[in-house]
């Protein structure tokens, strides 16, 4: 890759013209190398056929240089290699660097459509499935403990498994971990029945004690977790023998166990600490379908663990690359190789089957009427929600008249054209605005309450409520006392409600209450779709509404 960004650097310096007279020392002095190795590496490009180079006898002679290829061509070439060795940020570096249009990322991206998805190799007389998949979340850690990201998340539900599980509709919970449990009459003693020989991806033997390490250690840690007001109310964990743990809620708590299917709840080895949790969190040891074989800064492989408790996954191997740019697919008859697609926009639809996930995203703002300062009018606030529900911008020589409150909006990086856009939208109506974006971890700190706005989002998938529950929690924060007592108030209610439709309505009456008082405002929601190809097989969701690695399968070609 190297000759490639020398290629690049000396056709940019030189305007992209077709022929160029030029000395050793001026391509030395371009190139900042010495005049022997400058010589080497002209001809070195002349052998690949990039130029034609015709010299000139005499130090200070200028020479002819005449490129073959244009740059496009090469950085091309360039980002092909680097992603197939895996190094993304070199690609995306030549993409920021040498694209002088759109060509270069639709070429890129056909040439991804292939390198992409369902693969197979012979192994001594073994077919070895593989799957590429691109996810647009840089992935860092994997540890249920310390994961920020739904990318994260993904990959960790592979990973490890927890007590139990979802079931296909939203309010089931099936055995995972535990093959049983009991709840005592005051709903706070929880008892799990955990399955005998259960592997751990190291070879270690699932026991009580690694749940009781696992709870213990979310329970200890001062390190901010999403629903970490339900594990907070865990009393006590305790291992009655080496297949039984009891669980003693301070007080009931409907979300507990809902709260047990999410990948924050994953069971992980009580030896983990001899690792150590940096080196766990990219080298992890759980109970699932998959084991983490390779992470690297862009990418990550899966391998399959055969020895999984609920049956061998038909993959064998899944390579996950961090993608920062979207992948379309607008060829999917000649690009067959890229089976999963998700929220596809696809030109020839009835190539492909499609199916939803019954998940969706909801982007929203919420307003700091903690904060002293213009938004604790609720007509201003009111006027802010009409400039964003307005849908056309204003035409004309006129200007609306400049608003004295200034706004400053927060969010994280993954949110941060939204941000642009409310911003923009109160702009042309004559608010001043700011946006401020911080990493996720900066986000949960104080930045929440020093915001006038804060745009975020809501996953609504099977674990909607206990999202919920943690949203409204944390908005109640920012919020005036009065009406913090209030939502407090009917979360206490909803986490004692055993019944899942009845937590419903009480959700749905905060929300229509923060609508109401101009305390909540709902941007859009976009349903989550997922298309995929004929040949893929078991195409099933996780409880995030991702696609479940360990149900895919290829038929082979008969």
């Amino acid at each position: 890759m190297k000759l490639h960004s020398q290629f690049l650097k000396l056709h940019s310096h030189h305007g992209g013209a077709a022929e160029i007279l030029v000395t050793l020392d001026e391509l030395a002095l371009t190139l900042g190398c010495t005049h022997r190795n400058a010589l080497h590496v002209i001809n070195k490009m002349s052998e690949q056929g990039w130029i034609v180079w015709t010299p000139s006898r005499g130090r200070g002679r200028r020479s002819s240089l005449k490129f073959l290829t244009d740059s496009e061509t090469i950085a091309l070439q360039s980002m092909k290699q680097a992603i197939s060795s895996r190094d993304i940020r070199s690609a995306m570096e030549g993409i920021r660097g040498h694209a002088r249009s759109s060509s270069l990322q639709d070429s890129l991206q056909g040439w991804l459509m292939s390198y992409f998805g369902h693969h197979f190799e012979i192994r001594s007389d073994k077919r070895i499935d593989s799957l590429r998949l691109p996810v647009n979340q840089q992935l860092h850690t994997f540890d249920p403990l310390y994961m920020n990201l739904l990318a994260e998340s993904f990959v960790s539900s592979h990973v490890f498994d927890g007590l139990v599980g979802r079931g296909g509709e939203r309010d089931d919970i099936l055995p995972g971990l535990a093959h049983a449990w009991d709840v005592d009459d005051s709903r706070t003693s929880w008892t799990f029945h955990l399955r005998k020989d259960v592997f751990f991806h190291h070879g270690k033997v699932l026991a009580a004690e690694d749940v009781v390490y696992s709870f213990e250690r979310m329970m200890t840690s001062s390190h901010r977790m999403l629903y970490n007001s339900i594990f907070k109310e865990i009393q006590e964990v305790k291992a009655l023998n080496a297949t039984t743990v009891r669980f003693l809620l301070k007080k009931p708590n409907e979300l507990f166990l809902p709260f047990l299917c999410t990948s924050r709840a994953a069971v992980v080895p009580r030896d983990l600490e001899s690792q150590g949790e940096s080196s766990f969190g990219r080298r992890p040891a759980g109970t699932g379908p998959f084991k983490v074989a390779e992470m690297h800064e862009d990418s990550c492989v899966l391998e399959v663990f055969p020895y999984y408790f609920q049956g061998r996954a038909h993959l064998d191997r899944v390579e996950i690359l961090y993608v920062p740019w979207g992948i379309s697919n607008s060829s999917p008859e000649t690009s067959s190789g890229f089976h999963i697609v998700t929220n596809p926009s696809v030109s020839d639809p009835s190539a492909w089957s499609r199916i939803h996930s019954e998940s969706s995203v909801r982007k929203f703002v919420t307003f700091n009427t903690k904060k002293k300062g213009p938004l604790s009018d609720p007509l201003l606030r009111a006027d802010i929600v009409s400039c964003l529900n307005a849908d056309v911008e204003t035409h004309g020589p006129q200007q609306p008249e400049p608003h004295p409150a200034a706004l400053q909006i927060a969010t994280i990086p993954q949110y941060s054209g939204d941000a642009e856009s409310v911003a923009a939208r109160l702009k042309r109506q004559g608010y001043t605005c700011t946006v401020l974006t911080v990493s996720p971890e900066e986000f949960k700190g104080p930045v929440r309450l020093q915001a006038d706005l804060i745009v975020f989002s809501l996953l609504r998938d099977q674990d909607e409520q206990l999202r919920l529950f943690d949203l409204y929690l944390t908005l109640a924060q920012h919020i005036e006392p009065r009406t913090r007592a209030d939502i407090e108030g009917r979360l206490s209610l909803i986490s004692r409600e055993p019944h899942f439709q009845a937590r419903a309505e009480g959700f749905k009456i905060i929300e229509d209450s923060l609508i109401r008082d101009h305390q909540l405002h709902i941007l859009y929601e976009k349903p989550t779709e997922t298309a995929y190809l004929p040949s893929v097989r078991g195409v099933t969701f996780n409880s995030q509404g991702w696609v479940d690695l360990r149900h895919l399968w290829f038929p082979p070609e008969l």
